[in-house]
């Protein structure tokens, strides 16, 4: 089995007035390669709002995968390729920045202005160097695109995003091995995972109160970080628990960041900003 590195519990942090919670990274794990940043988002909105008011506007990326796991509400998306969709609960949004796009994430006009929750995860997933000045691209997927089934036995059940699990694919090819899962447990049952040692792995717990290879985790919005030595995590719950179990082939390239831009040096990321103030990654021009 599978033993626990760290439990990293979610700071709160203001995003441009936007209260979410970061798991990733923190003062102790900057990531997990190729993993970069998990943030968890949930407002209950109260109406009478205009959409163009809440959440993010328009902003550029290059070099890594921004991933947007709509759990709760509606996520409607606009970017520089002339995508325009709404994603909704159950849904994901994939995107590979690629050498650069300009998008918008917002909730759906019908929140803004009703009213409702919404909750979304958004990981980021760094690209390999040879892949990272790739034409950007971006995969809208419903509730029904993304396979799913019970554990066998069980009432609880997962759906793949990513990878191949226990006999289904997921909808999205990656530039490398990844498994991307959601998993809904249900009180006093217990499922095993196999996940490969040469995977960095982490589950992030949205909420519930699970065990996992015999260690409690009761505090949610927690990220567990699991050592590569073993294959299998048992998990028993002993309430209604979301989680996402986030695995993948490390890199093990540099990584340099800076805001919306993850690349391999500094020279790279200069040249990143110079692109975006030019308008190489795309204008965006939102209409309400």
């Amino acid at each position: 089995m599978k033993t626990i590195s760290s439990i990293i519990k979610a700071e709160k942090i203001d995003m441009g007035g936007v209260k979410i919670d970061q798991a990733l990274p923190v003062k102790t794990i900057q990531n997990i390669d190729p993993f970069l940043l998990v943030h968890h988002w949930y407002n209950s909105f109260p109406g009478g709002q205009l959409q163009k008011d809440v959440g993010v506007g328009p902003h550029p990326h290059r070099g890594f995968s921004p991933v947007t796991v709509i759990y709760k509400g509606a996520v409607h998306h606009r970017d520089s390729l002339g995508h325009d969709s709404i994603v909704r609960a159950g849904g994901v949004q994939w995107m590979s920045a690629g050498k650069g796009v300009t998008h918008s994430e917002r909730p759906a006009a019908n929140i803004a202005s009703e009213g409702g929750e919404f909750e979304i995860i958004q990981f980021w997933v760094n690209t390999p160097s040879q892949f990272k000045m790739d034409k950007a691209i971006y995969i809208p997927l419903q509730n029904r695109d993304i396979p799913g089934k019970y554990f066998e036995g069980q009432q609880s059940q997962y759906s793949v995003i990513c990878g191949d699990f226990m006999g289904l694919e997921g909808p999205v090819k990656a530039k490398q091995d990844l498994l991307i899962l959601n998993i809904d447990l249900k009180p006093d049952e217990t499922v095993e995972i196999e996940v490969p040692e040469y995977m960095n792995c982490c589950i992030y717990s949205l909420d519930g109160q699970i065990e996992l290879n015999g260690t409690s985790v009761n505090d949610n919005k927690s990220l567990v970080h699991f050592n590569n030595e073993g294959t299998v995590i048992k998990l028993t719950a002993s309430k209604i628990s979301r989680l996402l179990l986030l695995a993948g082939q490390p890199i093990n390239e540099e990584v340099v960041s800076y805001g919306p831009f993850v690349m391999n040096s500094t020279t790279e990321i200069l040249t990143a900003i110079k692109d975006a103030q030019m308008g190489k990654m795309g204008i965006l021009i939102e209409e309400f």
